[in-house]
């Protein structure tokens, strides 16, 4: 659920009706594939390789010591709050906007802040570029408003949880070891207490929960593509930008229609930028300080975040049955993590 730092390269397609010499050509040697929906160990260059929801353009990693350890680790701690709190401000601003409206101010923040870092070169773009980036538009729009909604009617805390399944099921999809299996059903059974048949069940909250986790995981899928084919940040800066005109009707439509409150808007805009700037910014300062390991496993508790948040910042109490939901899913996750080699 956030907006997301080396530039990456970009890759070439070369046709194949072109003229093979008369020597037979040198094997090259097979392609190391990174693990889907964790970072890549094999390359830096490779942008948005690990489970996260915003486009972040991987720097390199520098040797760090333990105060910058430490700075790294608070900071990942600021940018889970922020995102988390931001998406709790952003569900005041409800009742006046909208889950519609609120994520049409916020695609507005995160493609001001994403184009002004990223700059991307709109003309010299092909269509090969252009093809993956307009689907990345499309998920990145569809992922924040099912997942705001789902904010609106069950709550932060358990709408996190749901959206957090995307990257869980990209990472668990190729799995290969009896740990990773174990996780799997750990999850499995987390979903199936979390969504339990109950009188007061939300069920199309629920389904919007998981409408947002599969636009998180075809997010992370189309963005390495966009990272290989457009380089650094510029794919996504286009998508972004892109997505934000896509709801550009929908600021019209509220302005004209139903003029909202500066307070409301300032809800909107605080969201924008709590959830897309600050942790854009933050993550470009941790993922040099931080083994890319130790990032993915405190992105697991960003649900246990949202709960909290969702709890003191809005009131939204849970049972225990959902903390023990919420608990087995970050725990599968923070298993197949925590015990992978790298």
């Amino acid at each position: 659920m956030r907006a997301a730092p080396t530039p990456g390269t970009t890759a070439s397609v070369r046709s194949t009706a072109s003229v093979r010499p008369t020597a037979a050509p040198r094997p090259e040697a097979p392609e190391r594939l990174a693990t889907p929906g964790l970072p890549d160990p094999q390359s830096q260059s490779q942008p948005h390789s690990h489970p996260y929801p915003y486009p972040h353009p991987h720097p390199q990693p520098q040797p760090a010591g333990r105060s910058q350890r430490l700075a790294g680790v608070a900071t990942m701690i600021g940018s889970g709050l922020s995102t988390q709190t931001g998406a709790a401000i952003g569900s005041l601003a409800f009742p006046v906007l909208g889950p519609v409206g609120v994520v049409a101010v916020r695609q507005y923040v995160a493609a001001v802040v994403l184009l002004t870092v990223a700059r991307p070169r709109l003309r010299s773009f092909t269509w090969w570029q252009w093809r993956p980036v307009l689907l990345l538009a499309l998920v990145f729009g569809t992922m924040n408003l099912s997942l705001y909604s789902a904010i609106d009617r069950i709550g932060l805390g358990l709408a996190v949880t749901l959206e957090f399944l995307g990257p869980l099921a990209i990472a668990l999809s190729a799995a290969r070891r009896r740990v990773d299996i174990c996780a799997a059903v750990v999850a499995a059974a987390g979903v199936v207490t979390l969504m339990r048949p109950q009188p007061s069940t939300d069920y199309a909250g629920m389904a919007l929960g998981l409408l947002a986790a599969a636009c998180w995981a075809s997010y992370i899928l189309l963005n390495r593509t966009v990272g290989q084919r457009v380089p650094g940040a510029q794919g996504s800066a286009a998508a972004s930008g892109l997505s934000a005109l896509m709801f550009l009707p929908v600021g019209v439509v509220l302005v004209l229609r139903h003029p909202p409150t500066a307070e409301a808007v300032g809800y909107a805009v605080a969201a924008g930028a709590l959830a897309s700037a600050v942790p854009y910014l933050a993550d470009m300062f941790t993922l040099r300080r931080v083994p890319a390991q130790a990032f993915g496993l405190f992105m697991s508790v960003n649900p246990v975040l949202a709960a909290v948040v969702g709890r003191l910042g809005l009131g939204q109490n849970l049972g225990w049955t959902e903390w023990a939901s919420i608990g087995a899913i970050v725990a599968a996750n923070s298993l197949s993590i925590a015990t992978r080699r790298t």
